[in-house]
């Protein structure tokens, strides 16, 4: 399997410079008092998928680089895992593994902390996937990942085996995934709630945002729409607001009234995650940058 691993080497750390969060007025209660929106670097081509460890390092992804990079508690900025499968949205299970959306071949892969490289999902039924592109994963080992297609131009088709664009769910040690019945035209970001009740999707497609529930055979319910936003990937903090990126991002409550914007200086905010030692740092991927937030709450994925 195609996979390059580097150990952890000290490439740069985060710049002092910083940029105002947004005017007072609009700036969501969650965030922490005198502090403003942090540049780690702007090196990359494109950024996404951010996912923090137990420990709180956050890993996330410049896909077009087809890299995996670290930011570490210690403030270190390193890469991780080169030739990565052109890994998308990523989410860490319970035993450490980094899980990816590894859309080169539309795969979903697991990586362990060493570097090793196992494919969850090869395909759906002897069809190739459109190309895994978020992934959650709940308490209980269950897996949610959305399959969108967009064209790539490192791909030699041209066309999506399977017309359908859909959201699977991978039952706890499951090998085939099951499609969803969701009633969205392209689903995108995927995030769930700590108590393994809620699931929210965002219909990229279409422009909006739904909630679920989680049945307890992982099916979902109870279809409810709480936003009408054009929304990329989530965050969620432990007293279930949830972040949605796109233009910057945007804070809703859990019944989806808006509380506050966060004002991003790129063209498109495509992801965020909760992490740092005290998983109280909002941690930002957004166009070539990677930025990131004091908060006063902490993560509640």
């Amino acid at each position: 399997m195609l996979g390059k691993f580097f150990p952890t080497v000290l490439l740069c750390v985060c710049y002092a410079m910083s940029v105002t969060a947004n005017t007072l007025d609009s700036i969501p209660a969650t965030v922490a008092d005198n502090t403003g929106l942090e540049l780690v670097s702007r090196q990359f081509a494109f950024t996404e998928g951010p996912a923090a460890d137990r420990k709180g390092n956050v890993y996330f992804t410049d896909q077009p680089d087809n890299t995996i990079w670290k930011y570490d508690t210690a403030g270190t900025l390193s890469v991780f895992m080169g030739a990565s499968g052109r890994s998308n949205g990523m989410y860490f299970d319970r035993q450490g593994n980094l899980i990816t959306c590894a859309d080169e071949k539309n795969q979903l892969w697991s990586i362990s902390p060493k570097g090793k490289i196992t494919v969850l999902v090869k395909d759906f039924e002897g069809h190739r996937l459109n190309g895994p592109n978020d992934v959650w994963i709940a308490p209980d080992g269950g897996i949610y990942f959305t399959d969108p297609y967009y064209q790539r131009d490192y791909w030699t088709h041209t066309q999506p085996d399977i017309k359908e664009e859909r959201v699977y769910y991978l039952a706890p040690g499951g090998k085939k995934p099951v499609p969803l019945q969701t009633n969205v035209t392209k689903p995108n970001g995927v995030i769930g709630t700590r108590d393994g009740k809620t699931l929210y999707i965002a219909d990229i497609g279409a422009s909006k945002v739904y909630r679920y529930h989680i049945e307890k055979n992982g099916s979902l319910s109870h279809q409810t729409l709480v936003s009408g936003k054009t929304v990329d990937g989530f965050a969620i903090d432990a007293h279930g607001n949830v972040y949605l990126c796109g233009n910057g991002i945007t804070v809703i409550d859990k019944e989806g009234k808006e509380i506050g914007v966060i004002t991003v200086p790129e063209d498109w905010t495509a992801n965020a995650c909760f992490g740092g030692k005290n998983k109280n740092v909002l941690f930002i991927t957004a166009g070539s940058g990677f930025y990131k937030l004091r908060m006063k709450v902490i993560g509640g994925e």
